[in-house]
């Protein structure tokens, strides 16, 4: 049996960089695809992030408004990918929403009343990790709204937006794809790690046995909202490292902010994971 190649301490001690140890490694014959994919992935990383916080400068600069929705079946990947876009952030002009349930109050106001106080203020970016969305999927799905408050919803919500795209906020909506199989293998995951567990739920238990209700109401949801203004990105997350990165630069590449072209990564998002609504024609979900 053909030994396998080793690494001694001796080869540590001489190298100083990842780079001079990477070559050390393929000399040695030790395989490191993966250790190459999370290299690679941490670099372009703090990369776009650098260009995040130029970004976050232009905005509060000139007094911009920007919210950036994040929805998807539940481990999907949207909280991993706001955390990635939040953390280098200046947090004075940056803010998450992510709201719980409706009190009885909210109940009774209008339904878009307790998200209008959460959008951002002039030179803010503001991250929802879900939004009124969940009006149009989660809460029909679960039965947590009428037929009527739903319909009601889907006229209203265009218009909404379009209020507030005349106004100058820029909204931007992601719907984080992800596939019914790689969805049970995070709910997995998530139960076996106890720094994790906290985020499976009833509803996350719901997630594969309605599965194909959350898909009706999900295309309904693109077909009744899905406007020039404000229109939809599909993004596909089996691969959640990916994921992130091309929704900086999908971010990233909706602005015109000071420094831009110094930029030593690239800023338009690959086709093949980031697009708009009616040109995925098929889902992962």
């Amino acid at each position: 049996m053909e030994e396998k190649p080793k690494l001694t301490i001796t080869d540590f001690q001489s190298v100083s960089t990842n780079d001079e140890l990477r070559e050390l490694i393929k000399e040695k014959g030790v395989s490191i695809e993966k250790v190459d994919v999370k290299i690679n992935y941490e670099n372009e990383l703090k990369k776009l992030q650098i260009e995040l916080v130029k970004l976050q400068q232009w905005v509060a600069k000139n007094n911009k408004r920007v919210a950036v929705i994040f929805e998807g079946r539940d481990a999907a990947g949207k909280g991993g990918s706001i955390r990635r876009f939040m953390e280098h952030l200046n947090p004075r002009s940056m803010r998450l929403v992510a709201l719980n349930k409706p009190t009885e109050v909210e109940k009774g106001q209008w339904y878009f009343q307790r998200y209008i106080k959460e959008l951002p203020n002039p030179g803010e970016i503001v991250f929802f990790d879900r939004s009124w969305y969940n009006r149009a999927v989660v809460e029909p799905v679960m039965g947590f709204c009428s037929e009527n408050q739903y319909k009601k919803f889907l006229v209203q919500v265009p218009e909404f937006e379009h209020m507030l795209y005349e106004d100058g906020v820029t909204i931007i909506k992601f719907w984080l794809s992800i596939s019914k199989e790689e969805q049970l293998r995070r709910f997995d995951s998530r139960n076996k790690n106890p720094l994790k567990r906290w985020k499976f739920s009833p509803v996350d238990k719901k997630g594969q046995e309605l599965w194909d209700k959350y898909t009706f109401y999900k295309d309904q949801m693109f077909s009744k909202t899905h406007t020039t203004y404000s229109p939809w990105i599909v993004v596909k997350t089996n691969d959640k490292k990916k994921a992130r990165v091309e929704c900086m630069r999908h971010v990233l590449s909706q602005f015109n902010y000071e420094g831009k072209e110094d930029a030593n990564t690239i800023l338009n998002p690959d086709p093949n994971v980031v697009m708009r609504y009616y040109r995925s024609v098929n889902h992962l979900d």
